[in-house]
């Protein structure tokens, strides 16, 4: 027999109407009760109609979840993240794709598409204009970004210039002085904030040590594999290679490495290497890496939005920065010079 709304009010200590409120999203209704009306109606399997609630609060519910990528990595943790959080309180995540094409503008994002079919808005770093960010805005919905903080709206990141001033530095304790840096093509016309503010970072950290950069120490990588490879290869042919890179993602620490090996080098002894994200592809490589939490960004941004709906209007406008964490492996070493 199926689980009715009155099994899981009796269950749960609460009336049926809080049921109804609790699974359906809606304010006045505590975090604590909310979890306990869906831990019992969970074990009960009891299933709200999605149609009826629909009805019932005129909601779609559905959020957006506007992303650049999907195969990649970093996305691809982001999004399982949201849509597994999402989907605990009875909401779907509706993927909007925005191809980012390498040597044309992409096509405008029009946010008016999105009204009427979504509760809330969640972005994953795509450097939105000026016009489709007032597009987002004049649809008055619960907007979260992440890896970038918009004015007026919530946000979840870290600091990528941090991100990089830690992997620089660590570098330079081991004594290293020439340090390239591999992270996005600037000559792109659109760019996104993680590759600028992570350049900002490893320049900044050189200069405090009194290191000016080579022009040719900077090679653009793509956030590929691919990408790591090619910038490897671009690196070990100048006359006079650096000791070490920071790479401003795993991917292409990955593909830098295997450019080294495929040149008859050792890493860390000919050349240390060190990424940012802290993926399982780093730990089976065993490279150094500056891991940040991509799964609980997207869990914190689901949460932001779901909150704001519930009438919890103190996080419209909260901004979270989470800790990052260098994990030393061993294609890190000492510096030709220190050894």
């Amino acid at each position: 027999m199926n689980a009715r709304i009155q099994d899981v009010a009796r269950e749960a200590g609460v009336s049926t109407a809080t049921v109804s409120r609790a699974l359906r999203g809606l304010p006045n209704v505590s975090e604590q009760t909310r979890r306990t009306v869906s831990q019992v109606a969970s074990e009960l399997g009891y299933v709200v109609s999605r149609s009826a609630s629909r009805l019932a609060t005129g909601r779609t519910l559905a959020i957006a979840v506007i992303a650049p990528y999907v195969e990649r990595w970093f996305y691809a943790q982001l999004v399982s993240a949201i849509e597994g959080e999402l989907r605990q309180s009875g909401f779907d995540a509706l993927l909007i794709g925005i191809a980012e094409p390498e040597d044309t503008d992409r096509d405008p994002f029009d946010p008016a598409t999105l009204r009427g079919r979504v509760d809330g808005v969640v972005v994953l770093t795509v450097p939105l204009t000026g016009a489709e960010l007032d597009g987002l805005r004049s649809l008055g919905l619960p907007t979260v970004f992440v890896g970038a903080a918009v004015s007026g709206s919530m946000s979840v990141r870290i600091d990528d210039v941090a991100v990089a001033r830690v992997a620089t530095e660590h570098l330079l304790q081991l004594g290293h002085r020439r340090i390239a840096y591999v992270g996005g093509d600037p000559r792109q016309r659109i760019n996104f904030t993680a590759p600028v503010d992570r350049r900002a970072g490893w320049l900044a950290a050189l200069r405090e040590a009194g290191i000016e950069p080579d022009p040719s120490w900077e090679v653009p990588g793509q956030f590929t594999a691919t990408g790591g490879f090619a910038a490897g290869n671009t690196l070990l042919d100048l006359p006079e290679p650096p000791t070490a890179v920071f790479c401003a993602s795993d991917d292409m620490a990955s593909g830098l490495l295997l450019a080294v090996r495929g040149r008859g080098l050792k890493v860390p002894e000919d050349l240390s290497i060190l990424g940012v994200d802290g993926t399982e592809m780093a730990q089976l490589l065993d490279l150094s890496t500056v891991a940040q939490p991509v799964r609980k960004q997207g869990e914190i941004a689901a949460r932001m939005v779901l909150q704001a709906l519930r009438g919890e209007q103190r996080h419209r406008l909260e901004h979270a920065v989470l800790p990052v964490v260098l994990v030393e492996r061993g294609s890190t070493a000492a510096g030709p010079f220190v050894r």
